[in-house]
C-alpha cells in the first residue's frame, strides 16, 4: 500500500470537512470523486482498498479499459466526466455508473438508445460557465429545454448539473451561476439536486456554493503520468 496516497486522501478529506463546516454543511452529504486520468488501474485498486468508491475518468477508452481490468467491485461507481461523443455512447454506457457531461439532446438520445435493457443511468447536465460557445456544456439559456428533453428519455435519470470554473475569473462567481442553474433545473425536475463542481484547485469555493459532488485528481493521486 502506497502510504503517500493514503496520506493525500486523508489530507483532502480533512480539507473537504473543514470547507463544509465553514459553509455550515454536513461533510457526509458530499461525494468525493477521485479522478484517475492517465493513472493505471492498479491505482484505482489501491484507492478501493482505502475505501474510495467513486472514481472519475475523462476518456472513454481509459474508462472502458480500467473497468474491464478491475472487474466488478462491490459499491464501486465509475463517473464519466469528460466530453462525450455520440459514437462512444454505447461504450460509455457499458462502463459508467454516472455521466456528468450531457450537454446536448443528441448525446442524451445516444445514451438512451444504448441503454435498452439496462438499469437507469444517472446523468448530469453540463453547463458552459464561460462566454466561449466552443467550450463544453449547454448554454445556460438552453438549460431547461435540455432538462426536459433528457428527463423524457426512458433509460436516463437526470440528477442535476455539472460545471467547470473558467480559467479567466475567480471560481466563486462561476459556481454561484451554476447554483442558479441548479435551481432552474429543479423547476423542471424537482429532485435533480446534484451539483458536480470543484476540482483540486477550487473545491472549497464549490462547497461554499452548494456542490454535492467534487471531482478531485492530483491532490490525491499525485502528478499524472505521461499520457498513454
Amino acid at each position: 500500500m502506497n502510504s503517500d496516497i493514503a496520506d493525500r486522501l486523508a489530507e483532502v478529506d480533512a480539507r473537504i470537512a473543514d470547507a463544509a463546516h465553514t459553509a455550515g454543511r454536513d461533510p457526509s452529504a458530499l461525494t468525493r470523486i477521485v479522478v484517475t486520468k492517465f493513472h493505471p488501474a492498479s491505482l484505482v485498486d489501491e484507492l478501493y482498498g482505502l475505501g474510495v468508491r467513486d472514481v472519475g475518468e475523462n476518456r472513454q477508452q481509459e474508462l472502458t479499459e480500467k473497468e474491464r481490468e478491475l472487474g466488478p467491485r462491490e459499491g464501486l461507481r465509475w463517473h464519466f466526466i469528460g466530453q462525450a461523443q455520440t459514437n462512444k455512447a454505447r461504450a460509455i454506457r457499458a462502463a459508467a455508473s454516472v455521466v456528468h457531461s450531457v450537454d446536448r439532446a443528441r448525446l442524451a438520445d445516444a445514451l438512451d438508445t444504448a441503454g435498452e435493457g439496462m438499469p437507469l443511468l444517472d446523468v448530469l447536465l453540463q453547463v458552459n460557465l464561460t462566454h466561449d460557445p466552443g467550450r463544453g456544456g449547454v448554454a445556460p439559456g438552453d438549460l431547461e429545454q435540455l432538462a426536459e428533453h433528457t428527463a423524457a428519455r426512458a433509460t436516463l435519470r437526470v440528477r442535476g448539473v455539472m460545471g467547470v470554473a473558467p480559467l479567466d475569473e475567480p471560481p466563486a462567481p462561476a459556481f454561484a451561476r451554476l447554483a442558479e442553474c441548479s435551481a432552474r433545473v429543479r423547476t423542471v425536475i424537482p429532485d435533480a439536486d446534484w451539483i458536480s463542481a470543484g476540482m483540486t484547485g477550487d473545491f472549497p469555493e464549490a462547497i461554499a456554493a452548494g456542490a454535492t459532488h467534487l471531482r478531485i485528481g492530483s491532490a490525491i493521486t499525485g502528478p499524472r503520468p505521461e499520457r498513454r
